[in-house]
Formats: structure tokens, C-alpha cells, sequence
């Protein structure tokens, strides 16, 4: 079986390499709700971004409706300059995964990821995410579907549902739906992220591509901390063509970074003071953001200092973006006098 890679992924898999112009997997972030709008995308950009971006997960259902489509502009909202992400979106009927994918060119994507692994129980009660490995046929009429788009598609899924065995049978049908990319997270849904992700089921996973769909590019994810370990999973496990980092960047918003660099807590303000100044104007332009999702981000660019824990508390007790900064400003000097974390 042959998938000829578009010119979007046969464009991204050319463009990446080191920094020393050799050849290495491509680096993606994950798209993860409440996370990956436009705001976060352009914060992880300035500190050192992947190669792909992801949207939040859309629901295709409210894309398409003729009231709920304003509730998910935001989601899919890119700022001018900005990289264009790939639009992930998920549901379970194929008329209304065709509808949404139409969509998405005339926005500016070009390309669509289905959602075939979240775990949420409501996206499994509406018969999506990775209900879909429980119920193949579905999955593979809603590949069919988001095909008639005209737009390279792509697939995000895990392991399996209860049992990491399913992946023999799951991973085979998909591999078999000629998709431009299979990523997978390591992990099946009941294992959610309790435990380690299944680095060893790697090789195998290799191994089943190139004999059922050899051009398709498989992207892994799952416990990858940075760039650097990405790149040791790839030599241990040649045939691995893409690298996906989730909740690595939100413990470090450097993670795409090469290199383990040190950065100053003066560059861990500015990320932070970025964050803010891109809310407001996504308030003023976009959509209306919730302030208090905000707060999740205080820990990622202040630690590794004294008295951090207390600067962050001072910080959660806040209700606007004015009312950081002015802590900020409050503790900055003090701040800047200790040393890089």
C-alpha cells in the first residue's frame, strides 16, 4: 500500500533538521484543550517552537451548526503572522466530520487531524475520541470522511482502549486507511497517564508501518520530556518520523529548544509578560478568554527560585492581567536578583 505524502508533510519532513543541517524527526506540539490556542502557540514559538503546531481539539458538530459555530471560533483562531497549525477536530458522524473539514481551507488550514484517543468521558458518551478504537468501522468511515475536504489528513490515537494488545488489530485498520500521518500516544485509554508510555511497543509499531503503509510518517508520543530525548528515541528506535511533546512544554516552555540551556528568570518574565499581552489582545480581537485558565501557567515560568511558591500564591489570588503585572512590577527587582534556574 502507497500514500503519497502531500506537499505539506513532504515540505515539513524535508525542512527539519539540526542544527547542523543533518536530517532529524519532525517536532510537533501536542494539541491539548485549554492549552494550544493561538495564545500559548505564539509563547512556545518565541522561546523555541516545533515544527508543527496543533489547534486545541474542535468539536466538528458545533463547526458546522448554525448557532454553536460562534462558541469555537476561538479554537480555531490563528493571529496574522502567526505558523499555521494543523485544525484538530473530533466527532463521530462522518457527514458532520466532511462539513467541518470543507471548512477549514477557506480559515486557511492545510491539513486536518482526527481525535481518536481522547479519554474524556463526555467525548466517549458522544461516541468519539478514543471511543473510536472500540468501534473501527466508525473510525474508518470518518477518515473517508474528512477526506473529501481535499486536505492531507492525519490521525491522533493511543494503544488501545482497556487492553495495550488492541493495538495489533486498531493500529492495522488505521495503517490501512492510507492516512498522511499516524501519531500515536503510548497509552491505552484506561491507562490515561497513570502509568509509563510503552516506549518498548515502539519497534513493533515501526515494523507494522513499513510493511502496511510504508510512506505513511508515524509521529510518537507519550512521557517525551524535551527535545533532546526526543531525539534519543528516534536513534533507538530508527523509523520513528515524527516527535510530539505535550505536557514536556508545560513543564518547560523551552523544550523544542536544542540543547539543555540554561535560561534566566529576566527571559521567564518576559514569556510570561508575552502571555499576558497576547490574552488581552486575543480578548480585544478574537474571542473572550477565561482568566482564571491563566493561573495554570504561573508555575511554568516561576520556580526554581526563593520564595517562588509565595510570588505564585500572590499570583492566583489575582482576577486580571493588570493585577500580575503589577506584581510583577511589585517583585520584579528582587526577582532579577537571583540566579538562573
Amino acid at each position: 500500500m502507497t500514500t503519497a505524502k502531500s506537499a505539506f508533510w513532504q515540505k515539513i519532513v524535508d525542512e527539519a533538521k539540526d542544527e547542523n543541517g543533518n536530517k532529524r524527526p519532525f517536532f510537533s506540539m501536542a494539541p491539548m484543550e485549554a492549552v494550544t490556542d493561538t495564545i500559548f502557540r505564539r509563547v512556545v514559538a518565541k522561546a523555541g517552537g516545533p515544527d508543527v503546531y496543533y489547534t486545541e481539539f474542535t468539536n466538528a458538530a458545533s463547526m458546522v451548526h448554525p448557532e454553536a459555530k460562534f462558541s469555537v471560533q476561538g479554537r480555531l483562531a490563528v493571529a496574522p503572522g502567526e505558523k499555521m497549525p494543523i485544525a484538530q477536530i473530533w466527532g463521530s458522524k462522518p457527514e458532520v466530520i466532511a462539513g467541518a473539514a470543507k471548512l477549514l481551507p477557506e480559515m486557511g488550514y492545510e491539513a486536518v487531524d482526527l481525535n481518536m484517543g481522547c479519554p474524556d468521558g463526555t467525548v466517549i458518551k458522544n461516541d468519539a475520541g478514543s471511543d473510536l478504537i472500540r468501534h473501527p468501522d466508525r473510525a474508518k468511515a470518518l477518515i473517508a470522511a474528512a477526506k473529501e475536504s481535499g486536505l492531507p489528513v492525519s490521525v491522533k490515537t493511543r494503544l488501545g482502549f482497556y487492553k495495550v494488545e488492541e493495538y495489533h488489530d486498531w493500529l492495522t485498520m488505521i495503517f490501512e486507511q492510507d492516512v498522511q500521518v499516524l501519531t500515536i500516544h503510548l497509552r491505552t485509554r484506561k491507562e490515561m497517564s497513570k502509568v509509563d508510555a510503552h516506549f518498548e511497543l515502539i519497534d513493533d509499531i515501526i515494523a507494522m508501518r513499513d510493511r502496511l503503509a510504508p510512506d505513511t510518517l508515524l509521529q510518537i508520543n507519550g512521557d517525551v520530556k524535551d527535545y533532546e530525548h526526543g531525539l534519543t528515541l528516534a536513534a533507538e528506535h530508527p523509523g520513528i518520523d515524527g516527535v510530539m511533546i505535550g505536557r514536556g512544554v508545560l513543564n518547560d516552555p523551552y523544550a523544542f529548544e536544542p540543547g539543555h540551556q540554561d535560561h534566566t528568570l529576566a527571559e521567564s518574565i518576559a514569556l510570561l509578560e508575552l502571555q499576558l499581552d497576547l490574552f488581552d489582545e486575543v480578548n480585544k480581537t478574537a474571542s473572550i478568554k477565561n482568566f482564571e485558565a491563566l493561573k495554570r501557567y504561573f508555575k511554568i515560568y516561576l520556580r526554581g527560585f526563593p520564595h517562588a511558591s509565595q510570588l505564585r500564591q500572590l499570583l492566583m489570588e489575582t482576577h486580571a492581567t493588570d493585577q500580575v503585572r503589577a506584581l510583577l512590577a511589585e517583585h520584579v527587582g528582587d526577582l532579577l536578583q537571583t540566579p538562573a534556574r
